[in-house]
């Protein structure tokens, strides 16, 4: 039996402003990803990587074209369904690791789980252990400033996958980290996708990064797919 792509990519195209000066950020763009796979999307600032990430996210709209995850055709999805989809079907990682910095690390990973209203009890035991599946046991109660940047980033992961996505999304996830620490994380995602079957989408700038994380790169260039 044939699988089913985790994400169809087909034709898109993303173009900001209007008017005369119309500014295209994807050119028509076009690949399909299987589930379990890891993919880089390596290119240069500008290329268009973030751009697809965000689109894939959910987090904004095509021009034109189509994107289909999970089999579901984000274009289809209602708001509500897109809120849904934002909650269980991809977590999303930043460089920038967008915790809220009045809560504590335990409270940053339930939030998910509160959107999607799971109980309280559940809640905070899910996010207690996904903390300790990264290796914060010990810092569940501490808020971001009392934490290192890859402590940062530990919390963030753990929060972009307590509702166990099938499609992770991140946005150079080591970008603020040390190679010592920026190796720590991507053993951490390592597993968590092994042992899940999740597929990865990563934008990156870094070769090296690249050719380590994922199985198979997807080359970006002035909005477009080049190898």
């Amino acid at each position: 039996m044939v699988q089913s792509p985790a994400i169809e990519v087909v034709d898109l195209v993303k173009v900001y402003g209007g008017g005369v000066h119309p500014v295209p950020v994807l050119r028509g763009v076009s690949f399909a990803l299987q589930p379990g796979e890891r993919v880089a999307l390596l290119g240069k600032s500008g290329s268009g990587k973030s751009t697809l990430l965000n689109l894939l996210g959910g987090l904004d709209r095509p021009t034109s074209g189509k994107i289909s995850v999970a089999g579901q055709e984000l274009s289809a999805l209602d708001p509500h369904q897109q809120a849904a989809y934002r909650l269980s079907t991809v977590g999303m990682i930043f460089q920038s690791y967008n915790l809220i910095g009045s809560r504590t690390a335990l409270e940053n990973v339930e939030l998910p789980m509160i959107f999607a209203g799971r109980p309280a009890g559940e809640r905070r035991e899910t996010a207690r252990l996904a903390l300790e599946s990264v290796g914060l046991a010990h810092r569940i109660e501490h808020r971001p400033n009392q934490l290192s940047g890859g402590e940062h980033q530990r919390v963030a992961i753990a929060r972009a996958l307590v509702n166990r996505p099938t499609v992770l999304l991140a946005d150079e996830p080591t970008g603020n980290l040390d190679s010592s620490t920026a190796q720590e994380i991507l053993a951490l995602l390592s597993v968590h996708l092994e042992r899940h079957g999740t597929t990865l989408v990563m934008v990156t700038h870094d070769e090296d990064l690249a050719t380590r994380a994922a199985t198979r790169i997807v080359r970006m260039q002035d909005g477009l797919v080049v190898g």
